[in-house]
């Protein structure tokens, strides 16, 4: 019965490690997949090359640009403005650069879990970069096609990835060069992984030596910051339905899942113009906004009008 609890106990403050583990194997599945359903490699002198750094690199691309936009301290950097005491604090100009490159380094960390897998999945599997490079391999070493141009060596090894176009007088040179070509892919592969792991763990070991807190003290901040994140999640969802509810209530005179409800309020035609546009984000003062039309109309408009008592017969309506 404790097993679970303590479990739940040491996964708790992990939620970064485990969310870049389950990136990480969707985008190893997603790359099965995708290599399975869509790569064909074309074997033509001069498309392979780019048809495999397409399919290496533009995934990839797209993966970088995805994990930028799936972090929100990448929109808080974007959009978020300076309290009077960060920008005392950041008087200094070489903190405040301190400060930007920890917030970038952080916010691309984690944005390159996904694009790294693909890259190092792809190179280990070795099917994109052997249709890459396959035609600049200096296939003389094995004694192929030694009498033919070197236009018509291109194109006899533009061929190798597909293996019913090519002679079958060349098929072990084929067979030799594939492997060598995969050997290559996979040590890439292997040599990136290497590298990217002692690149974070260096990383992670600087910024511990560096950090002004303890280890049990920086765990202590590491919770709280969680806890204060959830708590302040919780209480927005509930703060903008209060806020919400008031309005739709000024509006309708009532709010979805009231008991008891005596009467509702029947809008006027020009109400119902005045909330159906284009909603946009309204500056009222320097210190706040209209979030909505209705928000708008809410804060301006004075709650009369036409009100229907629904436990009355619901021909008679009352002006109040």
């Amino acid at each position: 019965m404790t097993f679970l609890p303590k479990w739940l106990t040491f996964l708790k403050g992990k939620e970064v490690v485990i969310a870049n583990a389950i990136i990480a194997i969707l985008t190893i599945g997603g790359q099965q997949l995708f290599s399975f359903f869509t790569f064909s490699c074309p074997c033509h002198v001069g498309q392979n090359l780019i048809y495999g750094l397409a399919f290496l690199g533009v995934p990839a691309l797209i993966l970088l640009v995805v994990g930028y936009a799936l972090n929100n301290q990448t929109w808080r950097l974007v959009m978020g403005k300076s309290s009077h005491f960060e920008r005392e604090m950041l008087s200094n100009w070489l903190l405040k650069c301190k400060l930007l490159c920890f917030v970038l380094c952080s916010i691309t960390g984690r944005a390159l879990v996904a694009p790294v897998t693909w890259l190092a999945v792809t190179l280990i599997n070795g099917s994109y970069y052997i249709c890459a490079v396959s035609e600049y391999v200096p296939v003389h070493y094995y004694g192929a096609a030694p009498n033919v141009s070197a236009a018509e060596r291109s194109r006899i090894l533009a061929t190798f990835p597909c293996r019913q176009l090519v002679p079958p007088e060349l098929a072990r040179a084929r067979d030799e060069v594939i492997l060598l070509l995969r050997y290559q892919s996979q040590v890439a592969g292997w040599l990136l992984i290497a590298v990217v792991v002692i690149t974070v763990f260096l990383s992670y070991c600087l910024a511990s030596c560096f950090s002004p807190l303890s280890f049990l003290h920086f765990r202590y901040w590491n919770s709280y910051v969680h806890n204060e994140q959830e708590l302040f999640d919780e209480a927005t969802e509930q703060h903008s339905r209060l806020y919400a509810m008031q309005n739709v209530r000024k509006f309708f005179g009532f709010v979805p899942g009231s008991e008891n409800v005596k009467e509702i309020r029947i809008p006027s035609l020009r109400e119902w113009q005045a909330i159906s546009g284009l909603a946009f984000l309204k500056r009222v003062d320097k210190e706040h906004y209209d979030y909505s039309l209705l928000h708008d109309w809410a804060l301006k408009e004075r709650a009369s009008g036409k009100y229907l008592r629904i436990d009355e017969d619901p021909g008679i309506i009352t002006q109040l």
